[in-house]
């Protein structure tokens, strides 16, 4: 069985990846688990040494164990002698209690690098319209990789309905931080359960900071000089700009150009809130990495969501702020 980017389900309307099979709406995050052919669980089995050069027995190593999937015995990598796997039944299991009460909706479940990476997706109630106008859904996002080294997640993501673009992760603002992350020394037990529901407990204040960031950010227009200066420290953040330095774009890079060429091009870009403002050219950020930068979907995925390009999101929102506070 295959596990990769279109090892995907979505409930209602297609997701902001285009990836997946449709299936019913109001699935328990159970159904959505197996819906997704993610219903498998992951094994610590012993490593074997061969010691080649004549020596016909093979050796055990103590140190380390393979991490092995059990629908089709794929070794999903290595981990230490400590590590213990977190089961995806058991992860998506902690989103039930919320879906039930009626807090949260299962919209969407899937693996990226080959199984490696199990994520799931759960609407929260309470999304907002900035200054009356641009729609933004508030969401969970449970990320549990099957990775030695890597923590179990679960943090709050904004969705900005109008270009599906995933706006900022791990978001903290305002002594709010939403996220929760376990490292594999523990276990996923009702002890540690608790503290993950006050961290999506904290979703909704979390929601009301964001809410707050974008109002000011749609209320502040940019000059050209200040979005080729944001545009470049965003993708430069150690770029020593000049403060009276005249930018010129054709000597700002591919990359940049593409983004002064995204504010006006972006879904959205047209909207009151949108056009010439710092909200707009903070989304021209999120819009390229979530839909425009890479060839490979899994590992542009894997970027935005979880990795560089996640980290260059959460600090071109800082960055927009900064600039329309000086504007």
């Amino acid at each position: 069985m295959a596990h990769n980017v279109e090892t995907m389900a979505y409930a209602g309307q297609v997701p902001w990846h285009g990836l997946g099979t449709k299936v019913d709406s109001n699935l328990s995050p159970e159904e959505m688990l197996k819906a997704a052919k993610l219903d498998w669980t992951v094994e610590k089995k012993q490593l074997w040494v061969s010691m080649g050069g004549g020596v016909d027995e093979d050796a055990l190593l103590n140190s380390h164990s393979a991490l092995v999937r059990s629908s089709d015995q794929s070794i999903l990598g290595i981990c230490g002698k400590d590590y213990n796997p977190s089961q995806n039944h058991d992860v998506f299991e902690f989103f039930d209690r919320f879906c039930r009460a009626g807090d949260m909706t299962m919209e969407t479940a899937g693996s990226l690098q080959e199984g490696r990476r199990v994520w799931g997706l759960a609407k929260i109630k309470g999304g907002f319209r900035v200054n009356g106008g641009d729609e933004v859904e508030g969401y969970m996002l449970l990320d549990n990789p099957h990775i030695w080294g890597r923590s179990l997640q679960i943090m709050f993501t904004p969705v900005r309905v109008v270009c599906n673009n995933t706006l900022t992760q791990a978001l903290n603002g305002a002594d709010v931080n939403s996220t929760f992350r376990m490292t594999h020394d523990r276990l996923f037990t009702d002890i540690v359960k608790k503290e993950a529901e006050e961290k999506v407990g904290l979703a909704t204040a979390a929601l009301e900071v964001f809410k707050e960031q974008s109002k000011f950010l749609a209320s502040k227009r940019y000059e050209d000089q200040a979005l080729m200066r944001f545009f470049s420290r965003v993708m430069n953040p150690q770029a020593q700009l000049a403060a009276n330095e005249e930018l010129n774009p054709a000597e700002l890079g591919r990359t940049v150009n593409k983004l002064i060429e995204l504010v006006d091009t972006q879904p959205g870009a047209d909207m009151k809130t949108s056009k010439g403002t710092w909200w707009g050219a903070f989304n021209a950020v999120t819009y390229y990495y979530d839909h425009v930068a890479g060839t490979d979907r899994d590992k542009a995925l894997t970027s935005a969501w979880f990795g560089a390009a996640a980290n260059r999101k959460r600090q071109a929102l800082d960055l927009a702020v900064e600039y329309a506070e000086a504007a």
